[in-house]
């Protein structure tokens, strides 16, 4: 039987991936933080106060996601880890997983032999996809998902929504 074979960069070239990601794979990983905003000016309660029309709300969230963008990154990455954290099951089925797919990995093609056991590597992958399937459905990833995307999506746009420009920045579209 032939394979089907996907062109991935005629489905990606409208969306322009590579361009987009391109900052993230440049640099060091020092590099990625280093627009990381200070937790005074983050958390800077002076700044926040209730917008006055839905304009000036999106004139602050079009401002404050480019400003503090890897502020929210590191909120987000926060929120990804509390929410495995309080899904024990879900963390248990991802390290399954990772452990799983590492060891046989490890194998390089030969069979698994314990004693008079022996296992291909298909059978091993088998095994670990009958496993880990049913358990993955049980500690409900969509859910968790979805909790994931509400909660940084109600942080992240309400901190932007709620916090003030700094005065030069205010002043900055204005003409003179």
């Amino acid at each position: 039987m032939a394979r089907i074979q996907i062109p991935l960069d005629v489905l990606t070239s409208r969306i322009n991936f590579q361009e987009r990601f391109q900052g993230f794979r440049s640099g060091p990983l020092s590099g990625r933080f280093a627009n990381l905003r200070p937790l005074s000016e983050f958390f800077d309660v002076k700044r926040l106060s209730k917008p006055a029309n839905f304009s000036e709300c999106q004139s602050r969230i079009n401002y404050n996601l480019s400003y503090f963008s890897t502020n929210y990154m590191v909120v987000m990455a926060m929120l990804s880890i509390y929410a495995l954290l309080t899904n024990l099951v879900l963390l248990f089925d991802i390290i399954l997983v990772v452990a799983g797919l590492f060891i046989i990995g490890r194998l390089e093609g030969r069979d698994l032999e314990i004693g008079t056991f022996r296992a291909t590597t298909s059978q091993l992958y088998t095994g670990l996809l009958v496993i880990t399937v049913p358990l993955g459905l049980f500690a409900s990833p969509i859910s968790t998902l979805l909790w994931l995307i509400g909660a940084s999506g109600v942080t992240t746009l309400g901190h932007a929504a709620f916090m003030d420009k700094p005065i030069d920045e205010a002043f900055s579209g204005e003409a003179v």
